[in-house]
């Protein structure tokens, strides 16, 4: 067997392990969705990934906030493992902790990265947005991901002002000369890649929208100081890379490599910002 070869079935052990885990792990906590969620594992003071819940905005475009949990969680911080020397949290079992969190929760504030997935879905009350806002200004950092098309980037500008006005914090495209791209990976292009299932349902396209999401984007919102704290993928689907990495091999050879040298960046950035 081939060094590559070898390597495939290896992530799609993983991807089977991670899958079992997350299937074990719907038990607890009462998700939005119906399902279970497990307790938040307690803070140890390494990384663990955070990902945010919303509730539905009626007027939204997208799956909701529990698109691509957990494997996608769990792969990426295996991979942040695997790759970097950081320390990354895990259970005495030796599975990586992650944790579910409402912008209410006080353990936010232990997070020094959050994301949100399928964010043209979201909706912020006021208390939401008013503690996004600060655990923003106080060093922390969004990564908001996966929502295409013209309509779905309105809806989530509509919600993302109520904790960052535009008067104060425009939005801007964040050039490739930036920092991010340069973390750890050196990241020439923002790479559009499509959920699995479009991607086979496109017959290898890319753009989930059509002309309506042709172009990917990276986009950001930046504080006073000229830092990071809102990185905004639109047009494209991280989570999907590392979620489905063990699924098939063309979409693993595709945009596993794109979306995971991308990833490991915005975790290293958010980390050193």
């Amino acid at each position: 067997m081939r060094v590559r070869d070898r390597v495939f079935a290896a992530l799609l052990l993983v991807a089977g392990i991670a899958a079992a885990v997350g299937a074990q792990e719907f038990f607890g906590r009462r998700g939005r969705f119906g399902f279970r969620l497990p307790q938040n594992p307690p803070y140890d003071g390494a990384f663990s990934f955070c990902r945010i819940q919303f509730r539905q905005n009626p007027n939204g475009d997208g799956g909701g906030w529990s698109v691509d949990y957990p494997r996608a969680d769990i792969n990426l911080m295996y991979r942040l493992s695997e790759l970097t020397v950081t320390k990354v949290s895990k259970d005495p079992q030796g599975n990586f902790n992650h944790s579910v969190l409402w912008l209410t929760d006080a353990e936010l504030y232990r997070c020094p990265f959050i994301m949100m997935t399928e964010v043209g879905a979201a909706y912020f009350s006021d208390d939401e947005a008013a503690r996004l806002r600060d655990y923003l200004l106080k060093g922390g950092f969004l990564w908001a991901d996966d929502f295409w098309g013209e309509y779905a980037w309105h809806v989530w500008e509509g919600e993302i002002r109520k904790a960052l006005p535009a008067g104060e914090y425009p939005i801007l495209d964040i050039p490739l000369a930036h920092p991010l791209f340069h973390m750890l990976y050196q990241v020439d292009r923002v790479p559009q890649i499509p959920s699995i299932g479009a991607w086979f349902g496109l017959g290898g396209g890319t753009s989930e929208r059509g002309a309506d999401s042709a172009v990917p984007h990276a986009r950001g919102i930046f504080d006073e100081h000229r830092n990071l704290m809102v990185l905004i993928t639109h047009n494209t689907d991280f989570g999907d890379a590392f979620e489905r990495e063990g699924e098939n091999r063309a979409y693993f050879d595709r945009f596993a490599g794109v979306g995971y040298a991308f990833g490991i960046n915005a975790l290293l950035y958010a980390m050193a910002h």
